[in-house]
């Protein structure tokens, strides 16, 4: 029962953490008005959140090895809650941009301990758990722009303010109830980072080289849907409620995709994401009109939205105790570097002049290419399971 309530505060800080590196995006137009600055200085205050997110993440892994995981845990709360007091008292655009950054530093430490902890909490169920708290997390994602709506009518600030005393309250709360809680004896036998990391290169390798592509793919998607969906004939708040359905569609993705990671055998499950993905990415570039936009733009969230509680469970139930913490670490820091550039990516190939559906009907061919290939070396045992 203890280990259910720890849980379940964990939930509540992965949502405040996900809403503090999503919480920017819908508040740049405040922020430019605000603090009288361009477009590329407030894109650069979102740029600082995910850079944030993905620049301690080894430094944490090697922590892990040193001070047990629900430690680093709550710490990460209490960085969220310093930091976002910070941007919320901010008065100047370099004292706005190092509270993001933090907020997103506080992100990327969370999310390295947090699961590895959470796999060994729950060791039958890793899937299942990983569903409902990346659920938790794309929650968080759905409601930002509402929600910063909502305080807008008060205060910018307050958007800010409530991240920094929900993370200290959630925080104070998980604190108290780890201390109650019996944590488990697993994560001992991991002391050494680097041997940890390095006897598991070719399961991460592998992993990288299944997932590595698909959110680099997704990443640029997801950025530019807004401007995609305009350039299919589609009104500005038309193509902002697609982006709605695309986050929307993930949270039912992440507690079914969790929960079928623990049923299916996990290298095929995730081949059949990512050449799903394909498939669907290519029948969005194929279709037009308002209702199908809608049907496709479900299914393409739902279906790279089951991707990434499949992959922590291949990851976290695959790698042993005396490795798990640091190979994971490795893992999560190179994926999120893979994602951030997709981005720049796509951006780079629409200068050049290509369409949008140019760009991602490529891409969807490729990655069912390297899907194939993929799938014919785990049918020959070549791929670590």
């Amino acid at each position: 029962m203890t280990r259910t309530r720890l849980f379940a505060s964990l939930c509540g800080l992965v949502f405040l953490l996900n809403l503090a590196r999503v919480i920017f995006a819908p508040l740049l137009d405040v922020f430019i008005t605000e603090f009288a600055i361009g477009e590329a200085t407030a894109g650069l205050i979102v740029t600082l959140a995910w850079v944030g997110s993905a620049s301690l993440r080894l430094p944490t892994g090697w922590l892990l090895t040193k001070v047990p995981r629900h430690h680093i845990v709550v710490g990460s709360g209490m960085i969220l809650a310093a930091s976002s007091a910070i941007a919320a008292t901010a008065m100047t655009v370099p004292q706005l941009m190092g509270g993001a950054f933090l907020m997103g530093i506080a992100s990327g430490v969370y999310f390295v301990s947090a699961n590895p902890l959470l796999s060994e909490l729950f060791p039958s169920r890793v899937g299942h758990v990983m569903g409902i708290h990346g659920a938790a997390s794309q929650l968080a994602a759905v409601i930002a722009a509402p929600f910063v709506a909502l305080t807008l009518i008060v205060d910018w600030r307050l958007s800010l303010w409530a991240i920094a005393v929900g993370a200290a309250v959630v925080t104070a709360a998980t604190w108290i109830i780890a201390r109650n809680t019996e944590m488990p004896s697993a994560g001992g036998a991991d002391r050494d980072f680097v041997a940890g990391a390095l006897s598991e290169w070719r399961l991460i390798v592998t992993a990288l080289a299944i997932v590595g592509a698909p959110v680099f793919v997704w990443q640029g998607l997801f950025n530019f849907y807004e401007l995609y969906m305009q350039s299919k004939g589609l009104s500005d708040r038309m193509a902002g409620m697609m982006l709605t359905i695309v986050f929307a569609a993930g949270v039912p993705a992440f507690y079914f995709g969790g929960d079928l990671a623990d049923r299916f055998p996990k290298v095929p499950y995730l081949l059949g994401i990512v050449g799903a993905f394909a498939a669907s990415l290519l029948v969005l570039t194929a279709v037009d009109g308002l209702f199908a936009l809608i049907a496709v733009t479900a299914v393409v969230g739902f279906v790279i939205h089951t991707l990434f509680p499949a992959t922590d469970t291949y990851l976290l139930d695959t790698l042993p105790d005396s490795t798990r913490a640091s190979a994971y670490a490795v893992f999560s820091s190179v994926w999120m570097l893979t994602q951030a550039l997709g981005s720049s990516a796509v951006g780079l190939f629409l200068e050049r002049g290509y369409t949008y559906d140019a760009v991602f009907s490529g891409a969807a061919l490729l990655l069912g290419g390297s899907t194939v290939v993929l799938v014919l070396l785990e049918r020959r045992g070549r791929l670590p399971s």
